[in-house]
């Protein structure tokens, strides 16, 4: 926690009023307890209730404390999503700065992107707005990250049903950027509008059964 700023995790909280009549488990805590979380690979908030519990002692130091997955649970379902958003950028930010004067392993001046889709499986009686194939829900997370500190650099959620190369109008583009993709995204209005009238360049694979004639 000593890399993370407490003055603009502060700022992110006080923009959405996040620590509004709460008396003890804070919003920075809310962080800290789902930091431990992420970085030990719990299962769910009982499991993290049961870590905590049990590590309680060793954990002390490091400002974590036992916490009941009540209270975490309605943490989680009542605060804004948007305080961990803005705070991701701060911290994409910082980290960016950190790489930008890394030797890319490819020799190239200009930024390198890759931009890919994960699908991420839902139970469709919690949550029927999911709808996807055979009965299950499921939504995609399209993730463009900056290769040169494998930094993601810009997320969009869409329902499961959404196919990839529909996202390429929201990518934030950069002139003389590079942008890596597999054939998912191979769209050739949408690559040409998107990408080469910006100035950018891209790269991803040929599909299977594409026409295309040979100008050698």
């Amino acid at each position: 926690m000593s890399l993370v700023s407490r003055y603009e995790f502060q700022k992110c909280v006080d923009r959405y009023k996040g620590d509004w009549r709460t008396r003890s488990f804070t919003c920075f805590d809310q962080f800290k307890v789902m930091s431990f979380a992420q970085f030990t690979d719990r299962s769910g908030l009982r499991d993290i209730e049961m870590t905590l519990e049990f590590c309680g002692k060793d954990l002390y130091h490091a400002g974590l404390s036992p916490v009941p997955k009540s209270t975490l649970a309605e943490s989680n379902e009542k605060r804004s999503w948007k305080i961990y958003r803005d705070f991701a950028q701060v911290l994409i930010k910082e980290a960016k700065e950190l790489y930008h004067d890394d030797y890319f392993r490819l020799g190239l001046k200009e930024m390198v992107y890759a931009l890919d889709s994960t699908t991420i499986r839902l139970c469709l009686e919690l949550s029927p707005w999911a709808e996807f194939h055979h009965g299950e829900g499921a939504v995609k997370m399209h993730t463009l990250v900056d290769l040169r500190g494998n930094i993601p650099s810009y997320i969009i959620m869409t329902n499961g049903l959404v196919h990839d190369s529909k996202v390429m109008p929201m990518i934030p583009v950069e002139a003389f950027a590079f942008y890596l993709m597999d054939k998912g995204y191979v769209f050739f209005k949408q690559l040409y509008e998107c990408f080469h009238l910006k100035g950018a360049f891209f790269v991803t694979r040929a599909k299977d059964n594409m026409v295309y004639a040979s100008s050698g």
